[in-house]
């Protein structure tokens, strides 16, 4: 491993908008900023795996034209990593982690890498992923596995997981994610991040497509700082031409809401799984840290919960499979070539099986069932008495019906051990059985009701591993969520912090 240069090493420890404003006053240029982190990445990641695709010669080209100046774009110059599903960047290989897709390169840019470009960022490579994203940890036969900086032995959860190492080991200041049942959150939970998963519909999925399994795939970033977060989403935020549906369109910037006042909050919490299995103590630990932080900040805390989801697991589990089958169809049709014995891991080639033969009323009977389940959490959220489980009496005085955000860890687990939640052709499902235990709270009820909703980074174990917590918020209201953040971020400084593997 190389020495790092003082500058590669001191800038690594700024977050996004700090590294545009040094470009921005000239102070450093996007070709330097660039060049610290491809010495970062060269250095860190043979042993992190987090980078599957370098993309430093295109990174290069473009932070010589990058344009600083006090009116640049918000991020102009930064160092920035996508997530190598979904999202396609012209002229590099696309994967999605599966041998499937052996040799195929994009032929143009998606719409969200388009305004990623157009807000400064410069694509200096494409992160780690689980096969099509279908499993919560970054272990993908095609590329291996990519190793939690806090503890190498771990996993970093999924399916983001090359993304929120790479931020975590100070590789690039944030990473674009994506996110269909947690995997964005998950993840910066893992790393000790932030990670906000938006509305629905809040940023573009196009040209290829509109929305994915009734909308529940999100994109965004995992980042260090709140504000970062923010400021991505102004820059990559609204429909573009022909997209299915907007989501609501915000009051103001999202960066104006952190640091703004959230007011006092009525945050619902609840240690309970989906399931009603025992979190780790760990993550109980967490929560309540959490709740007394909640608290001291002057929010008023209530034990409730939406109604529960485990019911309509079958529901969850059709349309999770079904998005599979659609998957590899349409890679199929696009190859010309039906998927062979061996191209798939064993955990999705159960999942094709599974979906290939599920009817078509079946999986819109699913559909339905899990959009009357939303319905019921937007009731929850509203102050519908009937809709809630487990609420204690609130104290006199106080408002009784209706929440601003739902508090749970957000695993249920620390991170997982490398090679637990995998699978084998003798036990094809043994990935999914072994990653509930760890994602037993339902970060996927953001997905089905197109909720916003954030992981905090604010516990650490004590073995160094952080332990994050989950805010689910009202429909359309990202407002909310990162004016809390912003303030957790105050009362309990996050970035800081360095994992054992840092650049």
């Amino acid at each position: 491993m190389t020495v790092p240069t003082a500058p590669a090493a001191q800038i690594a420890g700024y977050d996004a908008l700090g590294q545009a404003e040094l470009v921005r006053r000239g102070e450093v240029t996007a070709a330097e900023l660039v060049d610290w982190a491809i010495e970062r990445i060269d250095r860190v990641n043979p042993t992190l795996n987090a980078v599957v695709t370098p993309l430093y010669e295109a990174a290069r080209a473009d932070a010589a034209r990058s344009r600083p100046g006090p009116f640049a774009a918000p991020f102009a110059g930064v160092p920035f990593l996508v997530k190598d599903l979904a999202m396609d960047v012209e002229g590099a290989p696309f994967t999605a982690g599966s041998r499937f897709l052996r040799g195929y390169v994009s032929d143009h840019d998606s719409e969200l890498v388009r305004r990623h470009r157009r807000a400064g960022l410069v694509i200096v490579g494409k992160t780690n992923t689980p096969e099509f994203g279908t499993v919560g940890t970054c272990e993908p036969l095609r590329h291996g596995p990519t190793r939690n900086p806090w503890d190498p032995g771990r996993s970093t959860s999924g399916s983001s997981g090359g993304s929120a190492a790479a931020v975590a080991a100070g590789l690039v200041p944030m990473a674009h994610a994506n996110d269909l049942a947690g995997s964005i959150r998950y993840p910066a939970s893992a790393c000790g991040l932030f990670g906000l998963k938006p509305t629905r519909a809040r940023t573009p999925k196009g040209p290829d497509f509109g929305d994915v399994a009734g909308g529940w795939a999100c994109e965004h970033a995992i980042t260090r700082s709140v504000r970062d977060s923010a400021a991505l989403l102004d820059a990559t935020a609204g429909a573009a031409p022909g997209d299915p549906y907007p989501a609501p369109p915000p009051a103001r910037r999202f960066l104006d809401e952190v640091g703004a006042d959230p007011g006092r909050l009525r945050i619902a919490f609840s240690p309970r799984t989906a399931d009603g299995s025992p979190p780790h103590p760990d993550c109980l630990a967490a929560l309540d840290d959490a709740a007394r932080l909640c608290e001291e900040l002057g929010h008023e805390l209530v034990e409730a919960q939406p109604p529960a989801l485990a019911a309509t697991g079958d529901a969850v589990q059709k349309v999770l499979s079904a998005v599979l089958a659609w998957t590899v169809l349409m890679w199929e049709r696009r190859f010309g070539r039906e998927v062979a014995e061996g191209d798939l891991e064993p955990l999705n080639a159960a999942y094709l099986r599974s979906g290939r033969h599920l009817p078509a009323a079946e999986y819109l009977a699913a559909v339905q069932t899990l959009q009357a389940h939303a319905r019921k959490v937007a009731q929850f959220f509203q102050g519908d008495d009937d809709d809630v489980q487990g609420r204690a009496d609130p104290a006199p005085g106080l408002r009784t019906a209706g929440f601003d955000a739902w508090l749970t860890p957000t695993l249920s687990t620390p991170p997982a051990p490398i090679g637990e939640i995998t699978s084998t052709e003798q036990d094809p499902l043994r990935a999914a059985r072994n990653g509930a235990r760890t994602h037993a709270f339902p970060a996927v009820l953001a997905n089905l009701t197109g909720n916003p909703a954030m992981s905090v980074p604010l516990w650490w174990n004590a073995d160094g591993l952080p332990i994050g917590v989950h805010f689910l918020g009202r429909f359309g209201d990202e407002a909310t969520l990162l004016r809390l953040a912003g303030q957790l971020e105050q009362a309990r400084p996050w970035a800081a912090r360095r994992p054992r593997l840092h650049a």
